[in-house]
């Protein structure tokens, strides 16, 4: 695998990491965030301290936009804004719930990773074999933690999939750091994944 093949990969996975996170932090919400542009606006207002300028610097649009939504005279977004009001109504939606799963994945329960992807190290003629694998693998809180503070503190896209991959080798290959140290697991190819708290 060329350099520029391998930095493509973890692109692409980097944006199924971050998006399975979310989703995973979504399945837990005890109620429906907002969905109308309107309520998300009302919404993300609030978390902004009333403050339609930053609201508007915050979903890189001008004030007057923000204030037609608050007013109800715009009621559609265009596809760009809307994606906008979304993800950061579900950023902010429910701190406290998110919170404590963060708490739970990163001290005691860790997480979940589901995942069809390539996986595997180079050993002949072993089982091992870099191959298409359809797995659920328990995480470790440790590596939970550096996984969710990665994140949280905008790690790179090769720092965050090195993480998972370590993780990924770690719970599969290694057994929670048993025997096979050594060994340098690949992880590519990602048909899909998810993430479970």
């Amino acid at each position: 695998m060329t350099d520029d093949q391998r930095a493509q990969q973890v692109t692409r996975t980097h944006a199924k990491i971050m998006d399975a996170l979310s989703r995973a932090e979504r399945a837990l919400f005890t109620r429906p965030a907002p969905k109308s542009p309107n309520a998300q606006m009302r919404y993300l207002r609030k978390r902004e301290r009333g403050s339609t300028k930053s609201l508007a610097e915050r979903l890189g649009v001008s004030r007057k936009t923000v204030q037609r939504y608050l007013s109800g005279a715009s009621t559609k977004p265009n596809k760009r804004l809307q994606e906008a009001l979304v993800q950061e109504t579900e950023s902010e939606w429910q701190p406290q719930v998110r919170a404590q799963a963060r708490q739970r994945a990163t001290t005691s329960g860790g997480f979940v990773i589901r995942f069809c992807s390539t996986l595997g190290f180079t050993a002949n003629g072993s089982s091992d074999d870099t191959r298409v694998r359809d797995l659920s693998i328990a995480v470790s809180p440790s590596h939970a933690a550096l996984i969710i503070a990665a994140r949280d503190k905008g790690a790179t896209e090769a720092d965050l999939y090195a993480l998972v991959e370590e993780a990924i080798a770690d719970g599969y290959f290694r057994l929670g750091g048993g025997g096979r140290a050594s060994l340098k697991v690949r992880f590519g190819d990602i048909q899909w994944l998810n993430i479970d708290f």
